[in-house]
């Protein structure tokens, strides 16, 4: 985050120059278009913009029939909510029409089509996600004091904060990600205080909407002192009763120490005790991927002491090797630009040197590949150089044994 001062219009970044973005908003005609919400908020704070997004009076119908007059090629993402996306060369962009909540139950909306700016950031969750930005002037608008709140690095909610959570348990844990990703200490109190009483409610949401959100949080470059925050103010119990914050603090700290990427699962493993049984339920109670339940249950066999890195990358998978690793405090460099290799022998080399197919080439194989790894993988010369001592010693036992002749 660029510590300058937020500027009073939209800088000139580069997205603002796009001409496929500039061809979108002439279609819809300047009058007609807003930038809203993350492409707004970043570029104040002198962030990359990877998403952008317009607001627009129109109705979805119409948009789409501007979108087409253009030659825009556009996908009714949510019409009932009234979203078209328009497919663009150097990004797509999602349009959506003013709106207001009609009812809302904590999890879902039903909205109407409004035609004031204002209405439509009133029913927004965040003062720093309700500013617009006039496409030709770069004019600011600023209905709930946003802009301020990002001087000050506040994530406050818009209006009352209780009744914006009723609205949408979720953004409890919005808030506490956009707290680990944009706030400062001391955090908002009003803010804080709704999200406590209204902890219990986020029992009402799917799973998924909460592992995906924690995810996101977990993925923030140090969500260590907000995940602590929310532990004490008695939310991360509610999602996650099993956290370890203290053992997310030391991974956070390992990764920086080695100059490892963040990685969420490897963090959320990192919450959980080392008890592969339980893993596998909490990877269920948030709907992991089947990729994902794999990686948090193997973390949950971590050791103290894991041994060999390349070893262990080898029996294990790099991505599960590396995690047992950094969640015990261990070296993971021999894994930077590491290509796992392959063992560099077959069982039916082995059955062409005289042994007969079957267990025992099984069993030879075993060893064989034990000794290369146990070597540090030496090249296919040394693997034969190996199979020859063990049919060498094979032969000697059988020499060995008694009532055997050598003629």
């Amino acid at each position: 985050m660029a510590d300058d001062p937020i500027p009073e219009r939209l800088p000139n970044a580069p997205w603002t120059r796009r001409a496929d973005l500039a061809t979108l908003v002439d279609a819809l005609e300047a009058e007609n278009a807003r930038y809203v919400g993350g492409s707004v908020r970043d570029t104040l704070l002198g962030l990359e913009v990877n998403d952008v997004d317009i607001a627009t009076p129109l109705q979805p119908v119409e948009v789409i029939e501007r979108l087409d007059q253009a030659n825009i090629r556009s996908v009714p993402t949510g019409l009932a909510h009234g979203t078209v996306t328009a497919i663009l060369p150097e990004g797509n962009v999602e349009i959506t029409t003013l709106r207001h909540d009609v009812s809302t139950d904590g999890r879902r909306a039903t909205v109407a089509f409004a035609s004031e700016w204002r209405e439509d950031a009133a029913r927004r969750d965040f003062t720093i996600n309700a500013l617009y930005a006039d496409p030709a002037t770069h004019e600011i608008f600023d209905y709930f004091g946003g802009v301020e709140d990002l001087r000050a690095r506040r994530v406050r909610f818009i209006g009352d904060a209780r009744q914006r959570i009723r609205e949408d348990h979720l953004r409890i844990l919005r808030y506490f990600r956009f707290q680990a990703r944009f706030g400062s200490q001391p955090a908002d109190h009003e803010s804080e205080s709704a999200c406590r009483e209204l902890a219990a409610t986020l029992k009402g949401l799917s799973r998924e909407r909460i592992g995906w959100e924690l995810q996101n949080l977990l993925s923030l470059p140090d969500p260590g002192p907000t995940v602590r925050r929310m532990h004490a103010l008695d939310v991360l119990p509610v999602i996650l009763p099993e956290a370890d914050v203290g053992a997310l603090e030391r991974l956070i700290a390992e990764e920086r120490r080695q100059g490892v990427v963040p990685d969420p699962i490897r963090r959320l493993a990192a919450l959980l005790p080392a008890d592969p049984a339980l893993t596998e339920q909490v990877a269920a109670r948030l709907r992991l991927s089947i990729a994902q339940k794999k990686r948090l249950t193997s973390a949950a066999r971590r050791q103290p002491a894991p041994g060999d890195a390349r070893a262990l990358a080898y029996r294990i998978g790099r991505a599960e090797a590396l995690d047992q690793l950094l969640l015990a405090g261990a070296d993971g460099a021999p894994l930077v630009d590491w290509d796992i290799p392959t063992f560099p022998l077959k069982g039916g080399e082995i059955v062409a040197r005289g042994i007969a197919a079957g267990p025992q080439v099984a069993r030879l194989l075993r060893r064989l590949e034990d000794r290369w790894v146990a070597e540090g993988f030496p090249p296919r010369e040394r693997v034969i150089a190996l199979l020859d001592q063990e049919l060498a010693a094979s032969n000697e036992d059988i020499l060995k044994k008694p009532g055997t002749s050598t003629t």
